[in-house]
C-alpha cells in the first residue's frame, strides 16, 4: 500500500506478461482492499490497481460527492474524474503499465466514476466492468470511444438504481461508440455469483482486443 502519486492505494504487478490491470473503485464505505478478491476472481493473472476514494461521507470513503440518494454534485463528480484520471495515467508510468491494458472494475460509487471517466476522459481506460452503476452526467459534447468494450451488470430489483437508470447509461455509451454489453440479474444492489461469473466470461473475450482497438482509435 502506497500514499504516493495522490491516493492511497494497493498495486499488485500482473502475473504474466500482457495480462491486464484492474483499476479497482469500490463502493461507498469500501476501502482500497475491499474488490482485491474480486479482481483476483475475475483475471487471476492482472495487475490490480486499487486507490481509496478521498470523500468522506459521514465517515465512509466514496470517490465522489452527492447531494442526496442518486442526486450527484457533478461539478465535484467532473473534477475527481480528472483528479482519478489523473492518477491512473501517473500510476501506470510509475509502475511500467501500459496504459492500453488498463481496465476498470467499479462497484456502484466506484462503477459510476469508472462510467464518468469514460465520458470526460476516455484515453484512460481500455474496456469497464460497471457494476450497479447508472448515468452520472451527461457531457455536451459526447466523447469518441469506437468499439471501447463495456460490462453493465445491472440489478432488475436494485433499490437504488431503477432499470431505466442503467438503461440511460448504456444508451449514453453506445451513442458515443461503445460497445455495451448487458447483463441483468434478478437482484438487488449487491453483487451476485452470476454477476461475478458472466463479468470473468466477459473479461475473458475481450481480453485480446482491448489493446487492438485502443491502438485503432
Amino acid at each position: 500500500m502506497s500514499a504516493d502519486l495522490g491516493f492511497v492505494h494497493v498495486f499488485e504487478p500482473p502475473r504474466t506478461p500482457g495480462a491486464p490491470v484492474l483499476l479497482l473503485l469500490h463502493g461507498t464505505g469500501g476501502d482500497e482492499r475491499d474488490l482485491l478478491p474480486l479482481g483476483r476472481t475475475l483475471v487471476p493473472t492482472a495487475g490490480l490497481l486499487s486507490p481509496r476514494g478521498k470523500v468522506s461521507e459521514q465517515g465512509m470513503a466514496r470517490f465522489f460527492r452527492r447531494l442526496a440518494e442518486g442526486v450527484f454534485d457533478v461539478a465535484d463528480l467532473r473534477r475527481r474524474t480528472l483528479e482519478l484520471a489523473d492518477f491512473v495515467e501517473q500510476a501506470a508510468a510509475h509502475y511500467g503499465v501500459e496504459q492500453n491494458r488498463v481496465v476498470a472494475v467499479g462497484f456502484s460509487n466506484g462503477a459510476n466514476i469508472a462510467a464518468s471517466m469514460l465520458l470526460l476522459r476516455p484515453e484512460t481506460l481500455a474496456a469497464a466492468v460497471l457494476f450497479r452503476a447508472m448515468m452520472p452526467l451527461q457531457p455536451d459534447p459526447l466523447p469518441s470511444i469506437p468499439g471501447t468494450p463495456v460490462f453493465l451488470a445491472s440489478g432488475t430489483h436494485d433499490p437504488l438504481i431503477p432499470p431505466r437508470e442503467a438503461e440511460r447509461l448504456a444508451t449514453l455509451l453506445r451513442a458515443a461508440g461503445a460497445r455495451v454489453t448487458p447483463h441483468w440479474e434478478r437482484a438487488g444492489h449487491q453483487l451476485t455469483p452470476g454477476d461475478v461469473a458472466a463479468a470473468r466470461d466477459w473479461l475473458a473475450s475481450a481480453a485480446g482486443v482491448m489493446g487492438r482497438e485502443q491502438s485503432a482509435a
